[in-house]
C-alpha cells in the first residue's frame, strides 16, 4: 500500500493506473519505456525505500550484459529522462482527470504515487509540462523555459542563461510595444487556429561516442544500437525554437516542444508540425511525406561524398540542379536550407518544415519566416496578400555565414504545390 498526502492508494490501485499509462497515447508506441515503467512500479511498491541501481535496471530491463558501466553509459538515465517527458507529456493532456499520478522524481529511480484532484495542482516534475503544453495568453516564456530544459544536454549553461533571460525581458516588451505585423498572422495562421497549440519537432540525431573524448554520427553497418546517444541537437535548432517562441508569443499562442527521438507517427497524424533540423537529423521527416521540390540527399560519391546536398527536382531556366553548403572540412561560409509548408497526413493539420544542410542553415530558415522583412518578400514572391490565404509551397534558401553565424539570407526559389 502507498501512502500520498495522508491518504492510502492500494496496491491494485497503483497497478491499474500503471495499466492505464501503458494502454495511453502518450506511451503505447514505445515498448521499451512501458517495460520500464512497469518493472520500476513494481520495484517501487514491493521495495519501497530501496534505492535501484543503473546497473540493475541496464541488465534486468534493456537488456544490457553483465558487462555494463554506468559510468560511461548513459543509457538508463536517457531511458528515465524519456519517461519522465512522458509521464508529463500525458498528465497534461489524457490524464488530467486521472485518480492517481505517478511521478519519477529527477535523480531517482523509485516511483512516488499522489492522489489526483481532477483540475488540481500537479506535482512540480510535473506541473511545468502542463502549463507550457495547455497554454494561454502568459505561457509562451514558459514554453521556452521547457525548450531550454529539453536542450539543455547540449549547450553551456551560460549560453541558455542568457537566452532564456534575454527572452523573458523582450517577451515583456513585446506585449506593450510591438504590434504584431499582418504578414505574422498571414503566414501563421493555420497554426494558430486549431483547437490545440502546434508541436514543435527539433531533430536530434542518432550518435555514439562520449562527448568527453569524441562523438560521431552512428553508422548502422558498424555500431550497435544500444550505443546510440539520441538526446543531442544543434546550435541553430536551439535558436530557431527561440525565435519561434518569440513570433507565437506575438500571436499569443503557446508551443509545445518534443524532440525527434519522442516523436511518433500517431503525433504526425494527431497535429499541427513544425519540423525544425534536416531529414539527416530529424529522423521523424524520413518516415512521412515531405519536401518534393527540393530534397535533401547524401552525396555518394566523389570528394563530397557523406555531404548533404539539396536537390532541385524541376530546375526552372537557369537554376542549378543541385546546392551544397561549404565542404564538412572547413569551416561554414555559405549554407542552403528549405522551408515548406503542406498538409499533414490529416489535411486538417498544417505542417512545416525548417531545414538547413547544416544546423547554421536551419537558424536562418527559422528567423526567415520569424521576420517581417523577409517574411513579406516571401508572400510577394508567393502572389499572397497580407490578408490572404497561404498554400502549401516550398523555397529554397541561401545563407550567407560568418563566424557560425547567418549574416545574408536570400530567397533564391519559390514552389507552389499541391498535396
Amino acid at each position: 500500500m502507498a501512502l500520498a498526502h495522508g491518504f492510502a492508494i492500494g496496491r491494485e490501485q497503483c497497478f491499474q493506473q500503471i495499466n492505464r499509462l501503458i494502454k495511453s497515447h502518450s506511451l503505447s508506441g514505445s515498448e521499451s519505456l512501458c517495460k520500464l515503467l512497469r518493472y520500476l512500479a513494481e520495484h517501487s511498491l514491493d521495495h519501497p525505500g530501496v534505492a535501484l541501481k543503473e546497473y540493475q535496471i541496464a541488465t534486468e530491463v534493456l537488456g544490457r550484459s553483465g558487462g555494463f558501466d554506468p559510468q560511461s553509459d548513459s543509457t538508463v538515465r536517457v531511458q528515465a529522462g524519456r519517461l519522465r517527458l512522458k509521464l508529463a507529456e500525458y498528465y497534461a493532456h489524457e490524464g488530467q482527470e486521472d485518480p492517481i499520478i505517478v511521478e519519477l522524481p529527477k535523480g531517482s529511480y523509485s516511483l512516488t504515487f499522489h492522489v489526483g484532484t481532477p483540475g488540481g495542482q500537479l506535482p512540480a516534475g510535473l506541473a511545468l509540462e502542463k502549463e507550457s503544453s495547455r497554454g494561454g495568453g502568459r505561457s509562451s516564456n514558459r514554453g521556452w523555459a521547457v525548450a531550454v530544459g529539453a536542450l539543455s544536454v547540449l549547450l553551456v549553461a551560460s549560453l541558455l542563461t542568457t537566452l532564456v533571460l534575454w527572452s523573458g525581458r523582450s517577451r515583456s516588451q513585446a506585449g506593450s510595444k510591438e504590434a504584431v505585423a499582418s504578414v505574422y498572422r498571414t503566414f501563421w495562421r493555420p497554426f494558430v487556429i486549431g483547437p490545440e497549440p502546434p508541436w514543435v519537432i527539433f531533430s536530434n540525431a542518432n550518435f555514439v561516442g562520449r562527448p568527453q573524448t569524441n562523438m560521431r554520427y552512428f553508422n548502422a553497418s558498424t555500431d550497435t544500437r544500444e550505443a546510440i546517444l539520441d538526446h543531442y541537437t544543434g546550435v541553430g535548432e536551439v535558436l530557431a525554437i527561440h525565435e519561434l517562441d518569440r513570433v507565437f508569443g506575438l500571436l499569443n499562442r503557446p508551443l509545445r516542444v518534443k524532440r525527434g527521438a519522442l516523436f511518433s507517427l500517431d503525433d504526425v497524424r494527431n497535429n499541427d508540425l513544425i519540423f525544425v533540423g534536416s531529414p539527416a537529423e530529424n529522423l521523424t521527416l524520413l518516415e512521412i511525406p515531405g519536401t518534393q521540390e527540393f530534397v535533401f540527399q547524401k552525396v555518394n560519391s566523389g570528394s563530397r561524398k557523406g555531404d548533404v546536398e539539396v536537390v532541385n527536382v524541376h530546375p526552372a531556366a537557369g537554376e542549378s540542379k543541385f546546392f551544397m553548403a561549404s565542404p564538412s572540412s572547413q569551416s561554414v561560409n555559405e549554407d542552403y536550407a528549405i522551408i515548406g509548408l503542406r498538409q499533414g497526413l490529416d489535411p486538417a493539420h498544417p505542417m512545416l518544415i525548417l531545414a538547413g544542410t547544416t544546423t547554421v542553415g536551419t537558424q536562418a530558415a527559422a528567423e526567415y519566416v520569424c521576420r517581417e522583412d523577409s517574411l513579406t518578400e516571401l508572400l510577394q514572391r508567393l502572389g499572397v496578400s497580407k490578408t490572404g490565404e497561404i498554400k502549401p509551397f516550398e523555397a529554397l534558401l541561401r545563407v550567407k555565414v560568418t563566424h557560425g553565424v547567418p549574416v545574408m539570407t536570400d530567397l533564391i526559389a519559390v514552389r507552389r504545390r499541391s498535396n
